[in-house]
């Protein structure tokens, strides 16, 4: 039984998608982190809408580096920007409409955002990966 495990660990070890994903989580924690509190300190003084918004631009521009350095291993390109912010501007509907249904349901608006980040961070990662890997032949880095 231990060596089915220690295979099978070993075999995700060296899954290159596998630690994307792990990577990506990382990276998508600390932004979300950002995001949130960046939120939780605006959203006592402006509309909460706005206040999401902000916090969601602030933390867009340390995820778009750190997903190139550290989850994708590539180097940030003007294209590579241009995807990322196409993928965000997808992603911004979607946090934006399920904010606004959250808190339309009756969730508290300090709950709702964590909610939605869970819900967006699976469709994100989809999305980038196919950014970030399109065409790719050799690691960058």
């Amino acid at each position: 039984m231990r060596t089915l495990s220690t295979n099978r660990f070993k075999t995700l070890r060296h899954n290159e998608r596998f630690l994307q994903f792990v990577r990506f989580c990382i990276i998508g924690t600390l932004s979300a982190a950002t995001h949130y509190a960046i939120y939780f300190l605006l959203q006592l003084w402006i509309d909460l809408n706005v206040a999401y918004t902000a916090g969601y631009i602030i933390s867009f521009v340390g995820n778009f580096y750190l997903t190139n350095y550290f989850t994708f291993r590539t180097r940030p390109s003007w294209g590579k920007f241009f995807g990322f912010a196409c993928s965000h501007s997808l992603n911004y509907v979607l946090h934006i409409v399920l904010f606004n249904l959250f808190l339309w349901m009756g969730v508290h608006r300090l709950i709702a955002p964590p909610l939605v980040m869970l819900i967006a961070m699976l469709v994100q990662f989809s999305v980038l990966r196919i950014v970030f890997t399109w065409n790719r032949k050799k690691p960058e880095m």
